[in-house]
């Protein structure tokens, strides 16, 4: 009886033991058994924004940097970024309207502008040139940057590849300008008409004293 329960306890113990190994052998990867394989699910990787990419408007040239006026946005969460980047805008010349946060955005950033800022965002695009052109329903010229984590600080002054006689030209395939212009006009509140003119009044005509 002795003799069985070593035998059996024996039996038991190393059938713990290889199942112990056989265990950390696939928790490590270094075994495989295809009845027990699945596809690992993951949670989606966000995909890049489905921006429209519009044209500069036909022959418009680049705009005098103190002639465009920015509000940075920090859109990375690290502290003092749009502070930063409002700065460095500064040494270029750009006039800083506000900063302050805003939510999160993906790569280097994005420049936010309407129709009567197009020629400023692309202008402003040649000194971060991997912010995406972001065309929104603004009527103002002001033009918004939210920089990303990845804001790395504006290109040097050299690469900066702007001539002030040299209209401004968009990526190849973006949309005609004009269609974006159409969108805009067709978003801005019906103009107020004025009032119809009454007519004056007649006055009755002075009565002319009669000749003596």
């Amino acid at each position: 009886m002795h003799e069985r329960q070593a035998v059996v306890f024996g039996v038991l113990l190393a059938g713990l033991a290889v199942s112990g190994l056989g265990a950390a052998a696939l928790y490590t990867d270094s075994l495989s058994l295809p009845f027990l394989e699945r596809e690992f699910t993951a949670l989606p990787t966000e995909d890049a924004e489905d921006v429209r990419t519009y044209c500069p408007p036909e022959g418009a040239l680049p705009v005098a940097t103190n002639g465009i006026t920015v509000d940075v946005f920090n859109g990375a969460g690290i502290d003092g970024l749009a502070g930063q980047a409002a700065s460095l805008l500064t040494e270029r010349g750009f006039v800083i309207g506000q900063t302050d946060n805003a939510a999160k955005v993906s790569g280097v950033g994005r420049i936010i502008y309407g129709v009567a800022g197009s020629a400023a965002a692309y202008t402003l695009q040649a000194y971060v040139p991997d912010a995406v052109l972001t065309p929104d329903s603004r009527q103002e010229a002001v033009v918004d940057l939210v920089v990303g984590s990845e804001f790395a600080g504006l290109a040097p002054q050299e690469e900066v590849l702007l001539d002030p006689a040299t209209p401004l030209v968009g990526p190849e395939g973006c949309i005609p300008f004009q269609e974006f212009a159409d969108a805009g006009a067709a978003q801005q509140p019906a103009a107020e008409q004025p009032a119809e003119e009454q007519p004056a009044e007649e006055q009755p005509a002075e009565e002319q004293p009669a000749e003596g």
